[in-house]
């Protein structure tokens, strides 16, 4: 993030302090200050006790080993520049602020891995249009009409969408950027402001993501100025359906992230045969560069679903090797997602809104617990135990408040004060029944309070 804030900074300084002087006025501004109070007056010191706390402390057994119940306790938890401090347990003696948690469950902060707040009707008025066509390409054309029509309220848009996640427990979103010839770089500019003016309540990465496709519309000059622009990924697009030459069209993607020391992030919806290869490909080109190694992910990657389980599994475990992540929406329908058997590899695994209300689709709710809910829906992880894991889906590095063994590995001193507190007795009842976001932290401030 370091690195990210530099590079905007400069952007804003070079391009944008005009555009920026006019946006984050007026209506954008207004809208900010009605939804999101006057923090200066309610936001909480560098250094607190957060008191009364619940934390999870291990795992009930029944007489079979069977994982019946989550033991819980109240702590305190010392909270200084952003991080944890300390867990106390028992009365403390500390002369500093003090905020009471009143007994709410604390759960890991929650990260949208993939969602695109740059073409959003969100913050505008209801829209349901129907898609038109059921294509990619179909899709691409209906864009070039529409994207003029929304990148002028773009920037207040993204940031409404912003303080929708907040309300969630979301404090870190991986954004998709559209990089295309109709917008040029302006839904990037107007991204990169709105992001800047939430940088001290949420955290981000940006995926330069070429949604017309990149040798479809002719992208890579676009691709190769924005990789130069503040953003931490290079995205693709279904290069065998779109772009209409698999190899050629990955080859780009990967030498422009390779040029710029950039991440992979490739939208991939594609099915077998087409799907399968391009994956296979990527995983060729993965293992030559050590350095795209670990920073490397296939967002959607439905060919993953319909291959041959056996070839889904020699797949699954290549991806583990080299640290080649999956973001999943978590779709319901025909493509069920073979998550157990990527997590059986040490997959690396996300989730993401993807769309709230836009023209692909009306349905989401930027709630990640909620995708935590589905996945364990459709998996049947109807247990305390397996409920308890599908948080993992939602966190930072799948990180749980118990490992396997029931021991507490979350909170640590040392963690980031990312969190959230809930009214839920565990968190197997809080993916069950999704809660209310009582309080939501960033860096050890609070950020929204209801």
């Amino acid at each position: 993030m370091e690195e990210n804030l530099i590079s905007r900074k400069k952007f804003l300084g070079l391009g944008a302090a005009a555009t920026g002087a006019a946006l984050f006025s007026g209506m954008g501004a207004k809208a900010a200050s009605q939804i999101l109070p006057d923090l200066e007056d309610e936001k909480t010191s560098d250094e607190y006790l957060l008191t009364n706390v619940r934390l999870e402390d291990g795992f009930e057994y029944n007489e079979k080993n069977e994982v019946v119940a989550t033991k819980t306790n109240v702590y305190s938890l010392h909270i200084s520049n952003g991080k944890i401090k300390n867990i106390i347990s028992g009365k403390s003696d500390l002369k500093i602020k003090k905020i009471d948690a009143k007994g709410l469950l604390m759960l890991p902060g929650l990260r949208d891995m993939h969602i695109h707040i740059d073409k959003t009707y969100y913050g505008g008025t209801w829209n349901a249009a129907p898609r038109k066509g059921f294509t990619v390409k179909d899709m691409i054309t209906l864009e070039q009409k529409l994207i003029p029509q929304l990148l002028p309220d773009s920037q207040r848009k993204a940031e409404e969408a912003i303080k929708l996640m907040q309300s969630k427990g979301t404090y870190f979103a991986r954004c998709q950027c559209n990089i295309d010839p109709v917008s040029g770089l302006k839904s990037l500019e107007h991204l990169l402001a709105a992001l800047e003016n939430n940088k001290d309540s949420f955290g981000w990465e940006i995926v330069a993501f070429p949604q017309h496709g990149i040798l479809y519309s002719q992208s890579e000059p676009l691709l190769r100025e924005a990789a130069k622009m503040g953003i931490d990924f290079i995205g693709g697009l279904d290069p065998t359906n779109v772009d209409g030459n698999m190899e050629k069209s990955l080859d780009i993607m990967f030498q422009i992230a390779l040029d710029n020391k950039k991440g992979i992030d490739i939208h991939l919806h594609e099915s077998p045969p087409s799907g399968k290869a391009a994956i296979e490909y990527m995983i060729k080109r993965i293992d030559e560069n050590k350095e795209l190694q670990g920073k490397s992910y296939i967002s959607h990657g439905f060919a993953l679903a319909r291959m041959d389980p056996k070839d889904m599994e020699k797949i699954a475990e290549q991806m583990g090797d080299l640290g080649i992540g999956v973001i999943s929406t978590i779709p319901i329908g025909k493509t069920i997602m073979p998550i157990p058997t990527l997590k059986k590899y040490g997959v690396k695994l996300m989730t993401g809104t993807d769309s709230i209300v836009d023209h692909w689709q009306p349905f989401g709710t930027c709630d990640m617990l909620e995708k935590a809910k589905l996945c364990a829906q459709l998996y049947g992880w109807t247990d305390e135990f397996s409920l308890s894991r599908a948080l993992h889906i939602a966190t930072k590095d799948e990180v749980l408040p118990l490992n396997d063994a029931g021991t507490r590995v979350w909170p640590a001193i040392g963690n980031d004060a990312d969190f959230i507190l809930v009214k839920a007795s565990c968190s197997a009842e809080a993916v069950a029944r999704l809660p209310k976001r009582e309080k939501v932290f960033f860096k050890g401030s609070e950020v929204l309070s209801f």
